[in-house]
């Protein structure tokens, strides 16, 4: 009995300390990655995912579109992203999503999509928009389901294979 507590309590002591190694690393990496990103991006935030892999959020935004991006700190910045939310604005009130890109079911969605309401927020955007349209029909369960979880309003006729979300801030 004495020995199996002192085997619980070393194995939390190695678990712990592998933690706190992967911990360091990520935040050397981010420390980089944050000097990599800022020679060519506007660095937004840095946050983590819900099994708390240290993220960077940054932007590239002309006149009339912009890119939300994001890059895990689990590895360097090699000039590419792990995730982003391509959207343009549509009029003084209103922010429009073209696309999502990335990995799937990693939190990085979840993420960009907190950013891009504090964004529209901070900015005096009422609404963000977005369309769903043929080609996302063989996953299109899976966006109703990650757009109602941000509080959109999902509509979708699956007839004509096309549908609308609309966020608003009021």
């Amino acid at each position: 009995m004495v020995y199996t507590a002192f085997l619980e309590e070393e194995k939390s002591k190695d678990e712990l300390q592998e933690k706190l190694d992967t911990l360091e690393i990520q935040l050397f990496r981010m420390q980089n990655n944050i000097k990599e990103i800022a020679k060519r991006s506007e660095i937004i935030s840095i946050d983590q995912t819900n099994d708390e892999h240290w993220m960077v959020i940054f932007a590239d935004k002309d006149s009339t579109t912009f890119q939300l991006m994001l890059h895990d700190c689990r590895k360097p910045f090699r000039g590419n992203w792990d995730s982003a939310i391509q959207a343009e604005y549509r009029d003084e009130r209103t922010l429009h999503i073209a696309d999502i890109k990335g990995e799937e079911n990693k939190g990085y969605g979840s993420v960009l999509m907190k950013h891009l309401k504090e964004m529209a927020r901070e900015e005096n955007y009422q609404y963000i928009t977005g369309d769903i349209v043929k080609r996302d029909f063989d996953h299109v369960e899976r966006l109703k389901h990650f757009y109602s979880k941000h509080y959109f309003d999902v509509k979708i006729d699956h007839q004509t294979q096309q549908g609308e979300i609309i966020w608003n801030d009021s």
